[in-house]
């Protein structure tokens, strides 16, 4: 059963107005799901405007695909990941774009798609594949990873203070029995951390569902990449929107943007540079914009959204 998508765009307003949209460009959703912010681009492009939606998700693109039936705009819906930006414009005969989005991190609608197993709120198989053609599951991770390999992800992907102990707790657990489940896995996460910290800040499991989700799925990798392969597809005056979630992923976001910025690889102590490579990017935004007040009570999703921006000289 494909459930209906429900995804409610995070900064909107924000996004269309920074990616700055030509009716006859060429522009680039990378990370499609329910089709929101790509509906906003497509409706503010002509019949000569081309968007290009990327998701690994075949729902997700069969979903956005009727979302976007009605737009008047050329359209080319491919499922692939946003790392793979010029190997999708290769393959269309497309030299450059004019403007591209990445809304990174799950969406609402594998959240809320409880089979999915991204939901430490539903239970479900221990899945997380944004790709369902992949083989790489959850359970693989949870049941395979070695406690040093499991403490090193939920530490670093997760900003987990207790992932050594969540791991070992793991460990533990999947000697008496397989751990199948989301909601198995919730119980031994819940009885890792001590009470009084659980009763402080974010659900118990949420960071260390979001490290197996990212490691399952390579998605800090696939963003370091983007980063430079969606800057060099840019044409002059085109405009990189990406809207993080968490400190991780702005991290990766706000450094490659800065390499970018000064790809001088001089020594310090050099009175001049003689590497003689110069920015071919320009800062739009500084300080990353955030969702306001009434974006946050309409969608509380929206809270850690940070929006950075970027464009090609």
């Amino acid at each position: 059963m494909t459930m209906e998508f429900s995804h409610v765009p995070v900064l909107y307003e924000e996004c269309m107005e920074h990616l700055n949209i030509k009716p006859d460009g060429v522009y680039v959703d990378g990370t499609l799901g329910g089709g929101g912010h790509a509906f906003g681009i497509g409706e503010r492009l002509s019949e000569k405007g081309l968007l290009i939606g990327i998701d690994r998700d075949r729902d997700a693109l069969d979903a956005a695909g009727e979302r976007l039936a009605p737009l008047q705009c050329r359209k080319i819906l491919v499922q692939s990941t946003y790392a793979e930006i010029r190997d999708v414009l290769e393959e269309q005969n497309i030299p450059g774009i004019d403007g591209a989005l990445l809304d990174i991190g799950v969406s609402s609608f594998q959240l809320d798609n409880s089979e999915r197993g991204f939901s430490y709120m539903q239970d479900a198989p221990l899945d997380m594949r944004m790709n369902r053609n992949d083989s790489f599951t959850a359970g693989d991770v949870v049941n395979g990873y070695t406690k040093q390999q499991l403490t090193e992800i939920i530490k670093n992907y997760g900003e987990e203070r207790w992932a050594s102990r969540i791991a070992d707790f793991i460990v533990k657990a999947r000697k008496d029995k397989k751990i199948e489940t989301t909601w198995q896995l919730v119980d031994i996460i819940k009885a890792a951390i001590p009470a009084s910290a659980r009763r402080e800040g974010p659900h118990p499991a949420k960071r260390t569902f979001q490290a197996i989700r990212i490691e399952v799925n390579g998605e800090l990798d696939q963003l370091e990449k983007a980063v430079d392969e969606f800057c060099d597809m840019l044409n002059p005056g085109g405009r990189l929107c990406i809207i993080t979630f968490h400190s991780l992923e702005d991290r990766i976001v706000k450094q490659a943007f800065q390499r970018r910025l000064n790809p001088c690889t001089c020594p310090p102590e050099f009175p001049v540079c003689v590497c003689g490579k110069v920015a071919d990017v320009v800062k739009v935004t500084g300080k990353p914009i955030t969702a306001d007040e009434e974006e946050l009570e309409a969608n509380p999703r929206a809270r850690s959204a940070k929006l950075r921006v970027i464009e090609k000289k």
